[in-house]
This record gives C-alpha cells, structure tokens and sequence, in this order.
C-alpha cells in the first residue's frame, strides 16, 4: 500500500487528472492501489477520477488468480469508479464475450484495451488496423463501451481506426443500478 501512495501522491504532484490501475491479475493488488488512492483524496481533499482495468488470461474467462467477470467486477466496485474494464492479454474478439457480461451488470462506464489480436509464434502482433476495428465496431454496435483504446501490438495507426470509428457513435448509456 505504500508504494502504491507514494506513486498515486506523485502522479497528482505531476497535475494527472485521472488514475487508473490496469492490467490486474489479481485482485488484492488492486484493493491495495485503490486504498492508497482513497487515502491520498482524503488527505488531499481532491477528487480524481479512477478507472479500473482487469485482465482476463485465456479462455477460461477468469483472471489469473481466478476471478470471473462478475468477481472481479464485485472485488473492485466498494469505491466510486469512473469506469471498470478489461486490458491486454485478449485481442478484440477474444475480449468480446467478457465484455458483453460487464456491460450488462455494472453501473459504471466500461473501457477496453484490447491487444492487435494474439501473438504470433514470434511475439508478435499480426492483426491490422482494419481488422481490429472491425472488432470495436462490433463493440459500439451493442453499446459495451464507453472508453476504447488499445494494448499489446496496438500502434498509431491502430488507435486511428479506433477513433475513426467511434466517431459515428454515441456513448454507451449507463445502466443504472444494473447489479439490482
């Protein structure tokens, strides 16, 4: 908890204005970043936005240490969040099914930051711009997501077609008390 503090005290020291703890595997690191993040608004009387990303290993739909989609979701929902999602490990169709589950029962906005698709046997990232937004495309048809970015193998020209994209939506309506 206190290495988390002291980087969330110089993040806002260095004028962010949003905090997010991503690419979580397991959930008791998270809780700790996001105490020391509460501890710190506290102290500090600020309000900062938080997001919260997970990772979803393989297909199996759990995170490494084991949490479904709604564990995890329950796991980090005790503090108010700008918004809750997944990141890296998945591409963009892999991620989908996961998604869709968020979407349906959390009252906060949703992000993902898919992969360029899975790695080769080299380590590398095959999927072209254009397939991955066709992908997101998918995402914004059935309104799973607010915030969309990309991760591993993601580059300029990735996050372009993103943005390209999206133009032509609206935001994802929040689904007020979803977990009800």
């Amino acid at each position: 908890r206190v290495a988390y503090k002291e980087q969330v005290e110089a993040l806002i020291a260095g004028g962010v204005d949003i905090l997010l703890v991503e690419t979580i595997f397991d959930t008791l690191n998270a809780k700790a970043a996001l105490f020391a993040i509460e501890e710190v608004k506290e102290e500090q009387n600020i309000d900062i936005p938080i997001m919260v990303s997970g990772t979803i290993t393989d297909a199996s739909g759990r995170t490494l240490s084991g949490q479904t989609v709604e564990a995890f979701m329950t796991s980090v929902s005790h503090i108010p969040l700008l918004s809750i999602g997944f990141n890296c490990a998945l591409g963009a169709e892999q991620l989908k099914p996961y998604l869709q589950r968020l979407a349906q029962k959390t009252d906060f906005f949703t992000s993902a930051h898919p992969n360029a698709g899975l790695p080769n046997a080299f380590g590398q990232y095959d999927q072209t711009p254009e397939e991955m937004q066709a992908f997101i495309k998918e995402y914004l048809d059935h309104e799973l997501v607010n915030i969309i970015g990309g991760c591993c193998g993601t580059t300029p020209e990735h996050i372009k077609a993103i943005a390209d994209v999206v133009n032509d939506y609206k935001p994802r309506p929040l689904k007020v008390n979803a977990n009800v």
